[in-house]
């Protein structure tokens, strides 16, 4: 049995007030704030572990925050124990325990990479395959989210200020959070101004839908909700169905499991955006330690999480 070992998995609630006071999605849906789950992890030297996860709400993909916490307590009997730092083998131990349920295994799973980057003197974004040279939190914000999903003319006016100061070196992503219909959707392509620059982010709440639309229009789309597992991930790109997707490191199964669909992207040429749904400076730290390991010319954009809330 290894040296190192769990000894204990601790989980906390904690409620984060939306700093702008409403947060709207397409669809009239509107939140306040967000309940995470935060976990330690001690091992049996001492050494703690943290990880975090806040499936934003139970109406944007299928995930809620008593689930994470449900999750975690069927989970964690069956990791005490076990050496936090075999990543692949804490995330065999929690597949064979509870089937699917990313957002419940990803605290653990950040918590364990965390003790492995303690154990060993090393950042997580060395052990995850080498942080870049590019210093991407220096750079400031480029990257913005235009959200939509409401009445086409609403959509495409909103678009259309939103890109009207568009300053060189900024990208945008519109997005619908699978807010849109393929009639709507056309409708309000067809209403833009020609030139604008920007990548239409989940558009549909179906594959099918998504498809449909990619066909008879050529603006680029990012998949975000439809994109989850290794097997959407390849298919997305057996089916040329998109130019890249936002990895959520709770909704693509934590840090593990996102490495993977990052080398999968990677190796079809797709561009990311590294994200969470949102969370705190737990939440952040994951984000920045993977997104440090995704070349510059296929990272579009890292999520500032923690602007959200107060």
């Amino acid at each position: 049995m290894s040296e190192l070992q769990i000894a204990k998995i601790d989980v906390f609630k904690v409620e984060l007030p939306y700093s702008e006071g409403v947060y709207y999605l397409s669809g009239g849906r509107e939140y306040r704030s967000f309940d995470t789950t935060i976990v330690r992890i001690t091992t049996n030297t001492g050494i703690e572990g943290w990880g975090e996860s806040t499936p934003f709400v139970s109406n944007y993909i299928a995930s809620h925050a008593l689930g994470v916490r449900a999750g975690v307590a069927e989970i964690a009997t069956w990791l005490i124990g076990l050496d936090p730092s075999r990543v692949d083998r804490i995330n065999e131990a929690m597949d064979s325990t509870l089937i699917s349920h990313e957002h419940a295994k990803t605290p653990i799973d950040i918590a364990c990479w965390n003790i492995f980057g303690k154990s060993v003197g090393m950042p997580v974004c060395e052990l995850l395959g080498g942080r870049t040279d590019v210093e991407h939190r220096a750079r400031g914000y480029i990257g913005h989210s235009v959200k939509i999903g409401g009445d086409p003319g609403e959509d495409a006016r909103r678009i259309t200020a939103s890109l009207a100061d568009m300053q060189p070196g900024e990208f945008f992503l519109v997005d619908a959070n699978d807010g849109m219909t393929v009639e709507n959707a056309l409708r309000m392509l067809r209403l833009l101004p020609p030139g604008l620059d920007f990548v239409l982010e989940a558009p549909c709440a179906t594959w099918r839908e998504i498809v449909s639309l990619r066909r008879r229009r050529n603006v680029p789309i990012h998949f975000d909700e439809l994109a989850t597992t290794d097997a959407s991930i390849i298919q997305m790109v057996v089916d040329d169905a998109a130019e890249g997707f936002g990895i959520k490191i709770s909704k693509n199964g934590s840090l593990t499991k996102s490495r993977r669909h990052r080398d999968i992207a990677l190796a079809a040429g797709y561009t990311m955006s590294c994200q969470e749904t949102t969370g705190s400076d737990i939440a952040f730290a994951a984000i920045i330690h993977l997104g440090q390991t995704i070349p510059e010319r296929n990272l579009r954009c890292i999520l500032e999480c923690r602007d959200m809330l107060l």
